[in-house]
């Protein structure tokens, strides 16, 4: 028997682990339950330093002592207000401010972000907002957060690889549903070093990650085979090759984060070789102009990591109708990192929702078939991550 340790408390816990779920899948598809809203109302100052004292504590000492001067001046939060309500998320507002240092036009907060001086950094940024309050404020109100981590590619690759095999498949297409730059859509082309020793992926590449294996059991190292399409679909993808898209997706990375950006800034210059096929809209109307764009040889791997949580529940059915519909007429597979019982007709082992990790979910059909299964588990968007398909 596989002995398996699960990693401690302290890494991060993966979104999208809400309770989902209602009757009216399609019949192949398992039931799921209706989500429960949680939440607390909090003042803005209290919000921002909970996200200084909480959430950016052990991660970004900048951010932390910023947030909290922010949550301490009165003319900070009144600019911040001037946002709107729905925009006024301290990552979010960070996160402008720091675009506007990259932009060169806060040339102090820069400065003290070079230099890691949370004291001028705290007096820079609340000067900048006061000065700056529009700017800032716009900023957020037409963007929103990007997390781009690598850990996925190590969560999609071998799964993508399986559900080739179980397809007979000799090419797929792959549509990552929430693109958003479409960095999922290079797994093949990434290297990925996993703990145990293994190696997925391109050694070549420019972009390497790393990912740890939790427990004995060793991730399936089946190569990948020809990718013939990319295809993104998100309601805001953005362009890596236009300057201030990609200036914002350096901007959603903490001042400290040097090695993520260094990561980040490969990633680009990887997808501007060969930019995939963005496709803006809702994803469940979308998909099947992207399934069209899949050639007829090839299998269509549907992706979502993290995606599903923001979906209505609506919206959860009709993609999963969506994939039936597809299946109809070629076989089709659905790879998955979501919370645990957010992805619908994928297993959830017994585990608890909201229990800080992911279950990978492999989905592969046909047109009368269906085989769904909980192939590993993984924390903090794949950094960590366990194999226990068969």
């Amino acid at each position: 028997m596989t002995s398996t340790t699960f990693p401690p408390s302290s890494v991060a816990a993966d979104p999208g682990n809400e309770r989902a779920g209602t009757p009216g899948v399609p019949a192949r598809f398992l039931a799921l339950e209706r989500p429960t809203p949680v939440g607390t109302a909090r003042t803005l100052a209290q919000t921002y330093r909970l996200f200084g004292e909480r959430d950016a504590a052990e991660t970004s000492p900048l951010y932390e002592r910023v947030a909290v001067a922010l949550s301490e001046s009165v003319e900070a939060l009144r600019a911040i207000e001037t946002a709107p309500a729905r925009k006024r998320h301290p990552a979010l507002i960070l996160a402008a401010l720091h675009d506007l240092a990259l932009a060169g036009r806060a040339p102090a907060l820069a400065a003290a972000y070079a230099a890691a001086d949370g004291d001028a950094a705290a007096d820079a940024a609340i000067d900048t907002l006061l000065k700056m309050t529009d700017s800032v404020a716009a900023t957020a109100s037409r963007r929103k957060m990007r997390t781009n981590e690598t850990g996925r590619c190590a969560v999609l690759y071998p799964a993508i690889a399986e559900a080739a095999r179980r397809a007979g498949a000799n090419a797929v297409g792959l549509i990552d549903v929430g693109c958003s730059a479409g960095f999922n859509l290079t797994v093949d082309r990434a290297g990925i070093t996993c703990s145990n020793g293994q190696y997925l992926g391109d050694p070549a590449s420019p972009v390497q990650m790393s990912s740890t294996v939790v427990g004995d059991r060793p991730i399936p190292a089946r190569a990948m085979p020809e990718v013939v399409a990319r295809v993104g679909i998100d309601l805001d993808p953005i362009d890596v090759t236009d300057a201030d898209s990609a200036r914002w997706l350096r901007a959603c990375l903490w001042p400290e984060a040097v090695e993520r950006a260094a990561t980040l800034e490969a990633e680009m210059a990887l997808l501007s070789t060969a930019p995939p096929l963005l496709l803006q809209g809702d994803a469940v109307e979308v998909l099947p102009d992207a399934f069209a764009r899949v050639p007829a040889n090839a299998l269509p791997v549907v992706t979502t990591t993290w995606t599903l949580s923001h979906f209505p529940l609506e919206s959860r059915l009709r993609f999963l109708h969506r994939l039936d519909e597809a299946a109809a007429g070629r076989g089709v597979a659905w790879v998955s990192a979501e919370g645990v019982g957010v992805a619908p007709a994928i297993p959830t082992l017994g585990d608890r929702r909201a229990s800080g990790h992911s279950i990978i979910g492999l989905v592969v059909l046909g047109d009368s078939t269906l085989h769904a299964e909980a192939v590993g588990r993984c924390w903090s968007q794949g950094r960590f991550l366990t194999w226990i398909g068969g």
